[in-house]
């Protein structure tokens, strides 16, 4: 078997069987195919696609190129969400809490952002102490024992992915829909999970900014997880202004502490408890997701969700004082808050020229490795479809350097829109696919 028949073949249409996919992940992971041949099968699965077969001997061959996690000794059957990711998007620092509360333990690998703003371990490590790099045997004992963990994921998890996904990442092929979905499936399932929740946002703030787009990544996403033998739900969520009102890591954590208080925005609160209606319906715990919701609901309301959350802090070595008083949490130097312009309907606020703010600010990275400024970032007082009167606090920007703070005042000038006439609010969800 050689690299350049499978590519021949890729290039001219026909589908690949799962020798030829093992093959060639196998050979590339182990450094036996080059890049130049890798990148060339890459845009030949970009220009030809795949069809949901061989994107699930993908999806399997980049899971097995590592470790794969056996979570069956902790826990009956491993439930885990993953968000492709959103402005304002930090919905596993509530979600994960409240799922385990209500009796279902969540272990979860996350990563960091790259762009817009920080992922959920930048948030997490606002608080000091905060520890994201646990070994397996530390995931396994602190999934045994608290029944939350949130860690970063193991280099030993899936390296033929993290190498297939900086080639893509500089070759004109990251949006591949297969070779998209592969790379998210094939994370979680080396990271134990038997069920997932897959919340797959669209809009301008998203990854995925097309309807159409977006539905046929869930649906092959979940088709992965079917044929793979793992339980799927994907829900479509909206993207085309920001989750909540924070965007910002340790603005984002004081609002997700807010809501485990019963305290946080509508829009967010009722998108947590949606997410874990469903993580608790596929888990087994109750009949459907309107009961899970339910559930979810009662547990948010009592103290147990932020009893658990507490946990987990602590047992990743993170100083609770922080998150029972927040306030302590990295500041920003320069706080300013702008004013409505004028009188009116909220027409639209820009959710990728939100996230490029925050970004400009310092609260996420352009490149990997980059440092982020955990304090930096913005709130957006007010949602699509709002009222509001001149003079009105439009948005607060949180930052550390004066040029900074005026760039971005116009650029969220610019990202509200406004009309004279009633403007319908955004929906949360566009809907669900099992």
């Amino acid at each position: 078997m050689r690299a350049v028949d499978i590519i021949i073949k890729k290039r001219d249409g026909g589908e690949l069987s799962q020798e030829e996919i093992e093959y060639f992940i196998t050979h590339y992971t182990a450094g036996e195919i080059p890049d130049y041949q890798a990148a060339a099968w890459a845009m030949a699965v970009l220009l030809r696609g795949m069809t949901p077969r061989e994107t699930t001997d993908l999806t399997l061959a980049m899971a097995h190129s590592g470790e794969v996690l056996d979570l069956s000794s902790v826990m009956p059957l491993a439930v885990d969400k993953h968000s492709t990711g959103g402005v304002g998007d930090k919905t596993t620092l509530v979600v994960q809490p409240v799922v385990a509360a209500c009796g279902l333990a969540v272990g979860k690998m996350s990563g960091r952002g790259l762009g817009f703003t920080g992922g959920t371990l930048d948030k997490l490590e606002s608080i000091p102490g905060f520890r994201a790099d646990l070994t397996t045997a530390e995931f396994l004992e602190q999934l045994r024992k608290v029944g939350l963990v949130l860690s970063g994921q193991s280099a030993d998890l899936a390296p033929a992915d993290g190498k297939l996904y900086a080639l893509r990442d500089v070759t004109g092929t990251v949006q591949s829909i297969p070779l998209i979905a592969s790379s998210v499936m094939c994370k979680k399932i080396a990271a134990g999970a038997q069920a997932m929740v897959l919340d797959v946002k669209i809009g301008s703030g998203a990854f995925m900014d097309d309807q159409e787009e977006g539905k046929q990544l869930a649906e092959l996403m979940v088709s992965i997880a079917h044929l793979a033998g793992r339980r799927a739900v994907a829900l479509l969520s909206d993207m085309n202004q920001p989750l909540g009102f924070a965007v910002g890591n340790a603005l984002e954590v004081k609002e997700a502490i807010d809501t485990l208080h019963g305290d946080g925005p509508q829009d967010f609160t009722e998108h947590c408890l949606v997410v874990a209606g469903h993580m608790l319906a596929i888990g087994g715990l109750v009949g459907d997701e309107a009961a899970g919701m339910r559930l979810a609901a009662e547990t948010l309301a009592s103290d147990r969700a932020w009893e658990r959350f507490k946990a987990l802090i602590l047992a990743q070595g993170g100083d609770p004082s922080y998150i029972e008083k927040p306030q302590q949490l990295p500041m920003a130097t320069l706080v300013e808050t702008i004013a409505a312009p004028r009188s009116g309907y909220l027409s639209g606020v820009h959710a990728r020229i939100v996230g490029e703010t925050a970004m400009l600010l310092g609260a996420g990275r352009e490149e990997k490795g980059e440092p982020i400024d955990h304090a930096v970032g913005v709130i957006i007082h007010h949602k699509v479809g709002d009222w509001l009167e001149a003079g009105q606090p439009l948005f607060t920007i949180h930052a550390n350097h004066p040029g900074q703070l005026a760039q971005a005042r116009q650029l969220l000038l610019e990202a509200h829109a406004w009309s004279d006439t009633p403007h319908p609010p955004l929906p949360l969800f566009y809907g669900v696919i099992h």
